[in-house]
């Protein structure tokens, strides 16, 4: 599914316009970026959480030349799913 499904469904479920639900949809998107990089928890019940966690430090392997490369901190977001999404069939 890409984000033009999404915005179909919306057309399709709600009856409104293609223009502005490409842009409730893209509003959400774009809210929950802006949340993420200001390292705020997202909870969407029944579907699942986003957060932002530290990424470590550490040391990896380029496995073409098996040199040693030196991976730098950083964040990374992570998705929990909630008990409806795990429970699907």
């Amino acid at each position: 599914m890409i984000k033009l499904d999404i915005v179909n469904e919306v057309v399709n479920r709600t009856g409104i316009t293609k223009t502005k639900a490409e842009m409730a949809v893209e509003t959400v998107f774009e809210s929950m970026k802006r949340a993420l990089a200001q390292g705020e928890r997202i909870e969407l019940r029944g579907f699942g959480i986003f957060n932002v966690r530290p990424r470590k430090t550490g040391i990896g392997r380029n496995p073409r030349t098996g040199a040693e490369v030196a991976i730098p901190p950083g964040k990374a977001v992570r998705f929990k799913p909630g008990k409806e999404l795990q429970s699907l069939e």
